[in-house]
């Protein structure tokens, strides 16, 4: 552990350019970051990209610390570390979902866990559909929105004997089967309003072209259409993503 006087030395030096000073005060102040780091977790963000965001804060502490500060090093560091992984789940996050779409999903979860407790059931999409006067798709797409989903990778913690989702599980998981449903959801969220909703209708909610059809109010063959467009979009953009 440095005192306070040693670690004043190597900030002075690392801010003249002594990289082995600065990768020094990374290495014993390492437990910190990872303290930091381990707020963020679940995220979506792998926990090594997070320690190096992390890592990233720590060197800005380093730059920008003055001893005039009258604070501790430490002290000053956690806010920056902090900030630096706040920044990049903020604005360079995978997943980018509406303040509208956030709070629709919040108020339709509120709703389910209060109907639960009174009717000791999930409610149905129908009176999900009625409640909120809103199209079934639409419920389900703002309930699946906010799902982050956790990298498949993500330990949950840095200890030697932590395991990822991967390892827990089966062996019969299909990792590529896995990985083209994520990106099927994504580009499904992309789509055009009424094209989202027929495949969501569709293939999550499992309704025949007739019935989607009454319910938008246009005909099958247009269901039909819409259908197979769609569907052959997201064909050749998996087939060309897996062709890079």
């Amino acid at each position: 552990m440095l005192t306070s006087n040693e670690t004043a030395k190597l900030i002075i030096d690392a801010q003249k350019g002594d990289n082995l000073a600065k990768e020094k005060l990374i290495t014993l102040n390492s437990p910190l970051i990872k303290s930091v780091v381990k707020r963020y977790l679940n995220k979506g963000v792998d926990y090594d990209d997070l320690y190096q965001l992390g890592a990233l804060g720590f060197v800005k502490a380093i730059n920008n610390f003055d001893p005039k500060f009258n604070v501790k090093f430490t002290t000053y560091a956690v806010p920056m570390i902090a900030g630096e992984i706040k920044r990049f789940l903020r604005d360079d996050g995978s997943v980018k979902v509406s303040r509208s779409i956030k709070h629709l999903s919040i108020e339709i979860n509120n709703y389910v866990t209060e109907y639960v407790r009174l009717h000791g059931e999930n409610p149905s999409y129908e009176h999900l559909s009625q409640h909120f006067n809103m199209e079934k798709a639409e419920i389900v797409f703002a309930m699946e929105a906010v799902n982050r989903p956790l990298s498949i990778d993500e330990k949950y913690n840095d200890d030697e004997d932590s395991v990822s989702l991967k390892d827990k599980l089966p062996d019969s998981f299909s990792y590529e089967n896995y990985v083209d449903k994520l990106a099927l959801r994504e580009m499904i969220s992309g789509l055009e309003q009424r094209e989202k909703q027929v495949i969501i209708m569709r293939y999550y909610l499992d309704k025949t072209q007739s019935e989607i059809a009454a319910e938008l109010n246009i005909s099958q063959v247009q269901v039909s259409r819409i259908e197979n467009k769609v569907l052959k979009q997201l064909k050749n953009a998996l087939f060309s993503d897996k062709q890079c």
